[in-house]
């Protein structure tokens, strides 16, 4: 692979974005890493630049708010200045609010301005990434583009509405992109993972019941890992696999289809 070849990955501090950040330097990708972390964990951010860098790959991390424009801006400036060309952007933004739309106390209710919040980092700025990497000249041909959802994007989850929603829309998303990208031979896909074990997850109301319930129903007996879906982002990265595109992938051993 080129020494030019990049992935951004949104979401690259922990979960399936650290992951997928890891596998695919070891598959010579440079990685530009969008995350969003605070002091006490950037020893964690750390190590995963440290071990990117130990494969042989660049690490370009960005700590700022994913949504805002201006930031973006500034992230695509600096990848087209190192005359990178992007083959993969990956959409693992997990920052929503966990609340149930109506409640007794209708101050604990979901409010406006966090249900726009969720949809614009969970799903819309999906659309707002993929605009500014296209139009920056950036994707190489047979490019990918992955976001991530869950089986949670059609059921009903206590506290999970919003994020429901922004799970939705994201597909939605990557359905119309998918069709719009194809001229340009860029794939959209999104990848349902199984019920997995990450920071994001352990904030849902009810979080070790849904584990629990994931490991009794999975064939395999056992949780998603963020490796399980890091190598399966990784395969389809393949060159030549462009007309996969439009879908949303499951990659949890079975565990939408099982009883």
């Amino acid at each position: 692979m080129s020494d030019k070849s990049w992935a951004i990955i949104l979401g690259a501090s922990s979960g399936f974005g650290a992951a997928t950040s890891k596998e695919l330097a070891r598959s010579g990708y440079n990685i530009c890493g969008v995350h969003l972390d605070r002091k006490n964990t950037m020893p964690q951010v750390e190590a995963i630049q440290d071990e990117i860098r130990a494969a042989g790959s660049e690490a370009l991390f960005f700590n700022m708010n994913a949504v805002d424009e201006e930031k973006r801006a500034n992230v695509v400036s600096e990848l087209k200045d190192r005359g990178a060309h992007v083959r993969v952007l990956m959409h693992s933004l997990a920052f929503g609010t966990l609340r149930n739309y109506i409640d007794e106390d209708q101050k604990q209710e979901m409010t406006q301005r966090q249900m726009d919040m969720t949809l614009d980092v969970m799903a819309h700025s999906l659309v707002y990434w993929t605009q500014s990497v296209h139009h920056a000249g950036l994707f190489a041909r047979d490019a990918r583009i992955f976001s991530m959802t869950s089986e949670g994007s059609s059921k009903v989850w206590a506290g999970y509405g919003a994020v429901s929603a922004a799970k939705a829309a994201l597909e939605a998303h990557t359905r119309q992109l998918a069709v719009e990208m194809a001229p340009y031979d860029v794939s959209v896909n999104a990848i349902q993972a199984g019920v997995t074990y990450t920071p994001a997850q352990d904030r849902i109301p009810g979080a070790e019941e849904m584990r629990e319930g994931a490991t009794r129903r999975n064939p395999f007996g056992r949780l998603t890992t963020t490796e399980d879906v890091a190598r399966a982002i990784r395969t389809l990265s393949e060159p030549g696999l462009v007309w996969i595109t439009g879908n949303v992938i499951r990659a949890d051993g079975g565990e939408a289809i099982a009883v």
